[in-house]
């Protein structure tokens, strides 16, 4: 059995990472990695590529940038070549990047079974790419495995058939559980001045949040009023530095005492500073169910949240608007030690992977 596995944005590797390792454990597989390229900077794709330990990709698409219509159009362009010189048995496709829905769209065409990784998730509200991307892929593929109940209800709700549908877990969680013991080698701390559980972690780079003016005030407001509470540390993404420059709002952010301002990390140092912070502020999807595994408090500035059970059993706080005053409660309630304990989610354990590959083994192998 021939597996061509997508990769296009940085979470990608996160969870293809454990699904290669789990795949090559299989004689029976052949796993081979495509990276669209969709988001695509050498240093930062070598640096992951690197710690989770992937091969080189076997095909690199290099489709760069552009709107989403010119984006998914070029990598379906591309991706079917691949096709046509692979002829694979399964397409496997995960998360909700344009890398996700083209490939899916590309292998249906192809009549070569397609199997969702990270199926079912929703947030309700349909502005978001990812939102149609996640809806439209699930709509189209042969398997989709599942990380959570609500994904299992949501799918239900869509009349997606039930025998297609399979709840194993998280494949995010496998790789922070294979990678953590590595990361908490690393001591950043010490060069950073900080010390563990005494400062809090913010990212930002949702569009909704950075691409306007009063998003970006809101956010400096909250990193400034958290930073006369106790040290900050902002990893800033590139998208949200050009946005402060332009707004003329960067040396105001350089200015503030006690914040640390660092570029976008690798793997295994953001998930040593995830570890090690009392709270993290953000607006990431994945960093929602990082925390909820590490027990660390996170506030997650989305109108709503495609991860619920991030915030039903885990450590996850949802805003739905960046108010400096709201935040500020909550932060003080954190920081006092009045936070949510958290539960692990089911089937959060480490061995998604494993039961991916064993169920597309008996399905497709010949």
């Amino acid at each position: 059995m021939k597996i061509l596995s997508i990769v296009g944005a940085r979470p990608n590797f996160m969870k293809v990472a454990p699904l290669h390792r789990a795949f090559s454990k299989h004689a029976e597989i052949e796993s081979k990695i495509i990276h669209t390229g969709q988001h695509y900077d050498a240093k930062m794709s070598d640096v992951f590529f690197n710690q989770l330990e992937l091969p080189k990709p076997d095909y690199f698409l290099g489709v760069g940038g552009g709107s989403h219509t010119q984006q998914t159009a070029r990598i379906m362009i591309e991706f079917e070549q691949v096709m046509l010189a692979e002829t694979p048995d399964v397409v496997l496709v995960v998360g909700d990047v344009n890398s996700t829905i083209a490939c899916a769209m590309v292998a249906v065409k192809e009549h070569v079974p397609v199997v969702h990784v990270e199926a079912g998730l929703r947030s309700g509200d349909r502005r978001m790419p990812e939102e149609i991307n996640r809806i439209m892929t699930d709509g189209i593929s042969d398997d989709l495995f599942v990380t959570e109940n609500a994904g299992m209800v949501n799918l239900k709700k869509e009349s997606i058939p039930d025998d297609k549908v399979h709840f194993v877990g998280n494949v995010m969680i496998d790789s922070l559980v294979y990678y953590r013991e590595k990361a908490s080698t690393l001591n950043l701390l010490d060069g950073l001045g900080l010390e563990s559980k005494k400062y809090v972690l913010v990212t930002m780079h949702r569009p909704s949040n950075v691409d306007v003016a009063e998003g970006l005030k809101n956010i400096l407001a909250i990193i400034k009023d958290t930073a006369s509470r106790t040290k900050v540390l902002f990893p800033v993404h590139p998208r949200t530095l050009k946005n402060m420059e332009t707004n003329g709002l960067l040396e105001e952010l350089k200015a503030i005492q006690n914040v640390t301002l660092m570029e976008p990390q690798g793997y295994l140092e953001f998930l040593y500073l995830m570890e090690n912070a009392q709270l993290i502020i953000t607006d990431s999807g994945g960093i929602q169910e990082e925390t909820t595994y590490l027990k660390v408090p996170c506030i997650t500035f989305r109108a709503s949240t495609e991860r619920p059970v991030t915030v039903e059993l885990g450590t996850n706080y949802l805003l739905s608007d960046l108010n400096p005053e709201s935040v500020q409660e909550l932060v003080i309630e954190i920081l006092s030690g009045k936070s949510k304990q958290g539960q692990t989610p089911p089937l959060w354990d480490g061995h998604a992977a494993e039961r991916i590959a064993e169920i597309l083994l008996k399905k497709y192998a010949k």
